[in-house]
C-alpha cells in the first residue's frame, strides 16, 4: 500500500498524527542513504525496534520491487540491499502438457498458455523411450558385464570381481583439464579469469532441459518443468563476507563472478547435500551439509546477515565491486535454488552476539549435550568383533589414555541390517556395553537411512506393510536404491508418523542388545544411494505426501537426525536422558539435534590444514559441535602428522579419531612409545579443560554465539582479523593456533591488541616487539612437536580439573583449579556451570548452578564467588560439598601481597589463606582454599 496513513503507522510504529512531511522526509532520508531515487509514493518504509527507537528501518521499493535494510538514523548505508540488480526471479510451477492436439477449447487455451511460456517448441520426448535409451547406454558403458552392485564412489562391482573405471570428462579445448590449470598458473592467470560469464539474456536461454533432464544415465521427468527462484544480495561497505556452509575452503567466501572474470573459482557455491567420495580442497563443489545463511561483517555497517529459507539445489554467486579497498565498496550474492519460493530472513545485528542471539530465535538453540560427548571418541571402521573391543579398551586403561566413547560402525550388524547384531562376532552386546560402562565408557553404533530389502528382517517388513518408504517418480512402488545392504528402500522422514516410527524402534525392547550406555551415530543420510544421480536420489521420486524429492532434499539428512534423537530421548522412562547422535548430513537447524563431523577427509597434513576453517564456516552456521576425523579417514598417517592432529583435536568442539577400513589401525599406541605419551598429553589437556567446554557449550545454547569462534565473532572492530581462519576462539577466552605443517617449529599467531594474552603452558604474559597491522600483534612462536600454540584471554577465569582419569564420568567430583589471567587493568571474571551432566534436571527441576568469579587486584579483590543457584530445592548439601575449589592460579600479579584472606556468607570470620608467589613469573598459587563454587565467598588483599 502506498496510502500515507498506513505509511506513517509503519514508520513510527503505529504513531498517530503523522503529517504527510514527516513521512516524505523519511523517505527521502532513507533514498539519500540507499542512492536511489524515485517518487515517494513509490516507497514503503517500516520502521521497529525496542520502544519505537526506529533502531532498524526496512524501505521497500515497489517498483521495481527491491529491499533496503538499514540500521539507526545516521547517514551510513543500508545494512543489506536485496534484488537490485535485474536478477530477482520466480518461476511458476505448472503441469508438463503433453498434448498437442488441441480437443477442446480448454485444450487448445492450455496448449497455447504452456507454448507462451516455454517460448520454444521443445520436444519433451517420451519418458518410456528415454529410460530405454538410457538402459542400452549402461549396457554399453559395462560392456555387457552382470552388475552385482555399487561402490560408494557410484561406480558398478561387476560379477567377475572387477569394477567399474572413472570415465574423465575431456576439456572442450581438447587439452587435459591439467594441462590447462597449469598453462593458467604459468599465466598469473586467475581460477576464473577469460571464463565466460554464465548468466545469459533470456532470449539466448537454453530449453533443452526445461522439461526433462539427463545426467549421465539418469532421467530426471520433471514433472513441472523450470520452477526457480532466485535473488540477488548486496552488502553495500563490505567485503567480508562469511556462511554457505558446508565446502572444503577458506572460511571467509570468495568471489565466483564479476571483476571480468578475475574471480577466484570457476563455479558458485553448491549447496546440494552429496556424499561425496575422497573430496577435493579449495572448491566450491556440494559436500554433506548445507545451510544457506551469509553473514558479512564490516566496520561501516557492522554484523548483518541474510538466511534463505529453502531446501532444495541451491547455487551462490558471490562477487565484489571493482572498488575493494574504497568507500564505494560492496559484495554481493546472488541465491538460485532449483524450486520453492522466494523466503529470506534478514538478520540486522548490530555486532555478532545480538546476531546470533536473532538467528537462534529464528532456528533454534543448541540444547547442553552430555559431558561424555565433549571427551575423546575412538572409532574405526570396524573394530572387528567383542575380542577386539575388549582389548583396545584394556589397551586404553593400561596405557591411562583417557577416552569416553567406543564406536562400532556397519561391520557389526548381522548382514547390515541396522538394529541389529552379528552374532558370531558381538554374541554379547548387552555384557560388552555393561563391562565398559563399568569404568566410565559408553559405546556408537552406526544406524543409517537405507534399509535392507529383506522381507525377513523386522524393520522393512514392518515398514512395507505400513507403507513408511520414499516412493518412486508415480507414487506407485517403494523405491529400490543400492546402498551398504544392497538393495535398499528409504524411509521418509518428511512425514511425522514415519519419525514417530523410527524413534519407536530405539525402545530397549525393539533394538535388543541396546542398553542405556548405547548411543548412535548417522551416517549416509544425505541420502546416499550409490546408483543414483551423484550418489544420491532421483529428483523426481516421491514422498508420502506426493511431494518431489527435489522440493525437500537438504532437509532429509537434518530430519533423520532430529528423529534418532527423539528416539534416544523416548527410549529411557520418564524421558529424562540427554541423547547424543552424531550426523553426517544436516541443514539449519541441525543445531538442535546433535553433533556434526566434516565426513571423509584423508590423512594429509592438507586436510588438517582444511579442518580449522570448515570448521569455522558450520560455526558461522551456527552448528557449533562439530568435529574433523582426527588422523583424516582415508589414508595412512605417520606419528608427526598423528600429533599434530591430535593437538588441535583437542581443540576442535567434537572430538574423535576414526579411519578407514583399508588405513592401519591408529590407536595410541601404535606410534611408539614416544607419540603415545605425545597423545595422551594433548587429549588430557582436553580432559583438563572439560568444565571450560562445558560452560562455553552453556553459554553457547542460552545466546547462540558459536562454541568454535572466528576471531571477527569476538573482535569484530579490528578488521586485520576478518579473513584470519587458521586460528580461532574457543569461546571467548581460549586462542588457538593449530599446528598444521609438516616439521614446524614456528608459528605466526595473530594477537588481537585489545587484549592481553597468556600461554596456557607457561601461564606467562605475551609480550614482543614483532610486526604491528592496526589492533593486531603478529608474533612468532615455539612450536615444537610437543607444543600446540594456546593462549588464554587477559581478562579471564578458566575452570579446570587437574586430576589425570581415563574418562570424564570419573572426574565428575574431581576438585576445580580456576586459573584467573589478569588484565591490563589487574582485572578478571568468568564463569562455571554446574548440573548432573547426564539429565534433563537442568531444564526440569532447575537443578544446576552458575558460578561467576570476578578478580579486581587495584581494589585488594583477589577473586569472588557470585553464584546462581536454579533451585535451591535441587541443589543439595552434598551437591557443594562435591564442587570443591582446591587450587587458585592468578596470572599476571605485579607485587607479592602480604596477606590474603577469606569471608564466605558462612561465616563472619576472615580465614587467611595459604599461597605462594614467583616475583619472576607473577604466577601466585592459592592452595587449597576448600571452598565451594557451589557458594558464595571473596578472597581480599
Amino acid at each position: 500500500s502506498t496510502d500515507t496513513s498506513i505509511q506513517s503507522k509503519l514508520l513510527l510504529d503505529g504513531e498517530e498524527g503523522i503529517s504527510q512531511d514527516v513521512v516524505e522526509q523519511a523517505v527521502k532520508s532513507l533514498t539519500q542513504r540507499a542512492k536511489v531515487d524515485g517518487p515517494n509514493d513509490n516507497f514503503i518504509v517500516l520502521s521497529y525496534g525496542p520502544s519505537g527507537s526506529k533502531q532498524w528501518q526496512l524501505m521497500l521499493q515497489l517498483e521495481p520491487f527491491s529491499v533496503y535494510f538499514f540500521r539507526g538514523t545516521d547517514d551510513s548505508p543500508p545494512m543489506i540491499v536485496a534484488g537490485t540488480g535485474g536478477l530477482t526471479h520466480f518461476e511458476i510451477r505448472r503441469d508438463k502438457e503433453c498434448n498437442s492436439s488441441g480437443s477442446s477449447a480448454k485444450g487448445a487455451a492450455e496448449g497455447k498458455q504452456q507454448r507462451k511460456l516455454t517460448e520454444f517448441d521443445v520436444d519433451v520426448g517420451d519418458a518410456e523411450e528415454e529410460e530405454e535409451e538410457g538402459e542400452n547406454e549402461e549396457e554399453d558403458r559395462h560392456g555387457g558385464k552382470e552388475i552385482v552392485g555399487y561402490w560408494e564412489d557410484g561406480l558398478a562391482i561387476y560379477a567377475d570381481g572387477t569394477r567399474e573405471e572413472r570415465q574423465e570428462l575431456e576439456s572442450p579445448t581438447g587439452e587435459e583439464e591439467g594441462d590447462a590449470e597449469d598453462l593458467d598458473e604459468e599465466m598469473g592467470v586467475d581460477k576464473g579469469e577469460g571464463r565466460e560469464q554464465r548468466r545469459l539474456d533470456e532470449e539466448e536461454f537454453d530449453t533443452a532441459g526445461m522439461w526433462e533432464e539427463k545426467f549421465g544415465d539418469h532421467h530426471d521427468s520433471k514433472p513441472f518443468g523450470p520452477m526457480s527462484v532466485g535473488m540477488e544480495l548486496t552488502f553495500p561497505a563490505s567485503n567480508h563476507l562469511f556462511g554457505l556452509p558446508e565446502h572444503a575452503s577458506s572460511t571467509q567466501l570468495k568471489t565466483t563472478a564479476g571483476n571480468e572474470g578475475h574471480h577466484h573459482y570457476k563455479e558458485p557455491y553448491r549447496l546440494y547435500n552429496l556424499d561425496v567420495f575422497e573430496y577435493e580442497l579449495d572448491e566450491t563443489m556440494a559436500l554433506y551439509g548445507h545451510i544457506p545463511l551469509v553473514i558479512s561483517q564490516s566496520m561501516t555497517t557492522g554484523t548483518a546477515g541474510a538466511f534463505w529459507f529453502n531446501p532444495t539445489e541451491t547455487f551462490v554467486d558471490i562477487e565484489e565491486t571493482p572498488e575493494v579497498g574504497t568507500e564505494n565498496v560492496a559484495s554481493k550474492t546472488h541465491f538460485m535454488s532449483e524450486s520453492g519460493i522466494v523466503d529470506l530472513f534478514l538478520l540486522p545485528g548490530p555486532d555478532p552476539i545480538a546476531l546470533y542471539e536473532q538467528y537462534a530465535r529464528l532456528t533454534g538453540r543448541m540444547p547442553l549435550p552430555p559431558m561424555f560427548s565433549l571427551g575423546y571418541h575412538q572409532c574405526r571402521w570396524n573394530y572387528r568383533d567383542e575380542a577386539d573391543v575388549y582389548a583396545v579398551h584394556a589397551k586404553f586403561e593400561e596405557l591411562d589414555c583417557p577416552y569416553d566413547v567406543l564406536w562400532l560402525d556397519i561391520e557389526h550388524t548381522d548382514g547390515k541390517r541396522y538394529f541389529t547384531w552379528d552374532k558370531k562376532t558381538f554374541p554379547h552386546p548387552i555384557e560388552m556395553q555393561k563391562k565398559l560402562g563399568g569404568d566410565g565408557r559408553r559405546m556408537v553404533t552406526i544406524i543409517d537411512p537405507h534399509i535392507k530389502r529383506d522381507n525377513n528382517y523386522y524393520i522393512h517388513e514392518e515398514a512395507t506393510k505400513l507403507g513408511l518408504y520414499i516412493k518412486d517418480k508415480k507414487g506407485e512402488k517403494d523405491y529400490d536404491g543400492w546402498c551398504w545392504p544392497g538393495s535398499s528402500s528409504y524411509l521418509d522422514f518428511t512425514n511425522e508418523r514415519v519419525r514417530g516410527w523410527w524413534a519407536d524402534q530405539f525402545h530397549y525392547n525393539k533394538y535388543q542388545g541396546s542398553t542405556p550406555d548405547l548411543f548412535t551415530w548417522n551416517d549416509m543420510n544425505e541420502p546416499s544411494v550409490f546408483n543414483g544421480p551423484e550418489v544420491s536420489m532421483q529428483k523426481d521420486l516421491l514422498n508420502l505426501n506426493k511431494c518431489e524429492h527435489r522440493e525437500w532434499h537438504n532437509l532429509y539428512g537434518m530430519l533423520f537426525h532430529r528423529s534418532t534423537g527423539e528416539g534416544l530421548v523416548q527410549r529411557n522412562a520418564g524421558q529424562n536422558v540427554r541423547p547424543f547422535v552424531l550426523s553426517r548430513s544436516f541443514f539449519a537447524s541441525s543445531q538442535r539435534y546433535g553433533a556434526i563431523w566434516t565426513g571423509d577427509n584423508e590423512a594429509k597434513w592438507s586436510h588438517l590444514e582444511i579442518a580449522a576453517p570448515m570448521l569455522l564456516g558450520l560455526n558461522v552456521g551456527a552448528l557449533s559441535f562439530v568435529g574433523a576425523d582426527v588422523g583424516g579417514f582415508f589414508g595412512n598417517t605417520d606419528a608427526e602428522l598423528m600429533t599434530r592432529w591430535m593437538q588441535a583435536g583437542a581443540y576442535q568442539p567434537f572430538f574423535r579419531g576414526h579411519a578407514h577400513h583399508d588405513a592401519k589401525r591408529r590407536e595410541p599406541w601404535m606410534f611408539g612409545d614416544e607419540t603415545m605419551v605425545r597423545l595422551r598429553r594433548a587429549a588430557m589437556a582436553r580432559y583438563a579443560l572439560l568444565p571450560y567446554w562445558y560452560t562455553v557449550f552453556w553459554h553457547a545454547g542460552v545466546s547462540g554465539m558459536p562454541v568454535m569462534r572466528t576471531m571477527w565473532m569476538q573482535y569484530p572492530k579490528i578488521p586485520e582479523l576478518y579473513s584470519v581462519d587458521d586460528q580461532y576462539l574457543i569461546g571467548s577466552d581460549l586462542l588457538v593456533k593449530p599446528v598444521t605443517s609438516a616439521g614446524a617449529t614456528t608459528s605466526t599467531v595473530k594477537f588481537p591488541l585489545t587484549d592481553c594474552w597468556y600461554d596456557v603452558d607457561t601461564m606467562q604474559r605475551m609480550q614482543g616487539s614483532d610486526k604491528h597491522a592496526g589492533n593486531t600483534l603478529y608474533m612468532n612462536v615455539d612450536s615444537d612437536i610437543d607444543k600446540i600454540p594456546v593462549y588464554q584471554r587477559g581478562g579471564s577465569v578458566v575452570p579446570r580439573k587437574l586430576r589425570l582419569r581415563r574418562s570424564s564420568h570419573l572426574m565428575m567430583n574431581d576438585p576445580y583449579t580456576l586459573y584467573v589471567a589478569l588484565d591490563n587493568d589487574l582485572k578478571a571474571d568468568g564463569s562455571l556451570y554446574m548440573d548432573d551432566e547426564t539429565t534433563f534436571d537442568h531444564e526440569k527441576r532447575l537443578d544446576f548452578g552458575v558460578a561467576s568469579f570476578f578478580s579486581n587486584w587495584r581494589e585488594n579483590i583477589a577473586i569472588r564467588n557470585s553464584v546462581h543457584i536454579g533451585s535451591e530445592d535441587a541443589i543439595n548439601s552434598k551437591a557443594k560439598s562435591d564442587r570443591i575449589v582446591e587450587r587458585i592460579v592468578v596470572m599476571g600479579v605485579p607485587a607479592e601481597p602480604s596477606k590474603i584472606s577469606l569471608t564466605s556468607m558462612d561465616s563472619t570470620e576472615a580465614t587467611l589463606m595459604e599461597f605462594q608467589y614467583d616475583a619472576s613469573t607473577q604466577i601466585l598459587i592459592i592452595r587449597k582454599p576448600g571452598v565451594s563454587a557451589l557458594e558464595e565467598w571473596t578472597m581480599e588483599l
